[in-house]
């Protein structure tokens, strides 16, 4: 058996008979306008980091030997180099940019990690004890507990 015999013997279908009702319609909603982090995941622990950071300025803190250098994102004691995480950093920095102001651990959550402290937590006092522990015996007193309320930093004059 050949291909064309095959295929000659094949029984012919119809032709396909155009469609002759039309599908009315129906328009789709327009697509939401596209933003770069979603407003679920623009803060906390889940957060879309910023493809183009805004450049820190050139802010550096000082008190009683104590530096933070906010842009280069390190800190000394008396030309000591402190190893400090990224949240030990972003907490003694924000207590140091704000001195004598008393923070509550739900706004320190808030500032340093992104997200509020449910308030069972105990976070914030763990790395408060961490930072007390690396600055030394001088300014280790200078990260000030507010009992029943929180931090607050106590600078030299």
């Amino acid at each position: 058996m050949t291909y064309a015999s095959v295929h000659a013997a094949a029984p012919r279908l119809a032709p396909h008979a155009p469609h002759t009702q039309q599908t009315p319609h129906i328009p789709r909603p327009a697509p939401a306008p596209h933003t770069a982090h979603p407003p679920a995941l623009s803060r906390g622990l889940y957060a879309v980091p910023d493809p183009h950071p805004a450049e820190p300025a050139d802010v550096v803190l000082e008190d009683d030997g104590l530096v933070l250098d906010l842009a280069g994102r390190t800190a000394t004691v008396d030309d000591r180099t402190l190893d400090l995480t990224f949240l030990e950093f972003g907490l003694l920095a924000h207590l140091l940019s704000n001195p004598r102001r008393v923070y509550t651990r739900r706004q320190l959550m808030d500032a340093v990690w992104g997200y509020p402290d449910s308030g069972e937590g105990r976070t914030v006092d763990v790395h408060v004890a961490r930072l007390r522990r690396k600055v030394g015996a001088r300014h280790k007193r200078r990260l000030s507990t507010v009992h029943r309320v929180g931090y607050k930093y106590l600078p030299a004059s």
